[in-house]
């Protein structure tokens, strides 16, 4: 059985098929403002599959993809309620994103548990899963982009900057202090919020890092296990397994 697994967040909309063996090697990636019909209809012409797992932040979005795949094949909206394979220690569970879910079920499948994974989205996300296992709660702290995109907006002279390695802690212009401050500042955000977080822990966490500033920012981490950038993905083929089975 082959399934269309649609990571729908907040700036890009990934998709990609796999099956009871693994994730395929078809990928697409779509501007989530730009997801429609005609678009999503574009990019998935010729492209066979039996079900679709969707992890959607963005409702509208979501309700488009499952009202446009659902005429076709069976669609399942990743929730709390989905068979994740791990438990949910939360009290409020129908707040938990769907990327999150996703991200603790993969990184449990793939890692093991007690287990953190940071997702560097929009947003970075930490997340926690317990021995368990079981998604327990996390935090939730501005993205990269928006911290390094801040300055330009409220600012007559600052610029806009690539992120990237900056040259040195003292940069020697505007556009190298800029990234001085965006990299090496957002690393400290990023360990001390770590720190914090596994002192709340029982035993020793495996360290998982995903999204788009992942690789960047997990260089000077070495708390930081690994960069798994197909970690959402593959927890929603974790749940397309155990709701659609091998097939």
């Amino acid at each position: 059985m082959n399934w269309l697994l649609i990571d729908n967040s907040n700036t890009r909309t990934k998709l990609a098929l796999g099956d009871a063996g693994g994730l395929g090697t078809w990928r697409a990636t779509l501007p989530t403002a730009e997801l429609a019909e005609e678009t999503l209809s574009a990019v998935l012409q010729g492209v066979a599959f039996d079900a679709v797992v969707v992890g959607s932040v963005v409702p509208a979005k979501g309700d488009l993809i499952e009202h446009v795949l659902g005429r076709r094949v069976a669609v399942h909206r990743l929730g709390h309620r989905s068979p994740l394979g791990i438990g949910i220690d939360y009290p409020l569970p129908a707040q938990i994103g769907a990327d999150r879910l996703a991200n603790a079920a993969a990184v449990a499948a793939r890692h093991g548990a007690p287990a953190i994974v940071i997702d560097f989205g929009t947003a970075v996300t930490f997340d926690v899963i317990s021995a368990a296992p079981a998604y327990c709660g996390g935090v939730i702290a501005p993205g990269l982009g928006a911290m390094s995109g801040y300055l330009p907006q409220k600012t007559a002279l600052l610029p806009r900057i690539e992120i990237e390695e900056p040259l040195s802690a003292i940069g020697k212009s505007t556009e190298h202090a800029m990234q001085a401050g965006a990299v090496i500042g957002y690393r400290g955000l990023v360990r001390e919020i770590l720190a914090r977080v596994r002192a709340e822990m029982e035993g020793t966490p495996h360290i998982i890092a995903t999204g788009g500033d992942a690789a960047l920012i997990a260089r000077g981490l070495p708390e930081i296990e690994c960069v798994d950038p197909d970690i959402t993905l593959e927890g929603l083929r974790q749940v397309a397994l155990r709701v659609f089975g091998a097939g």
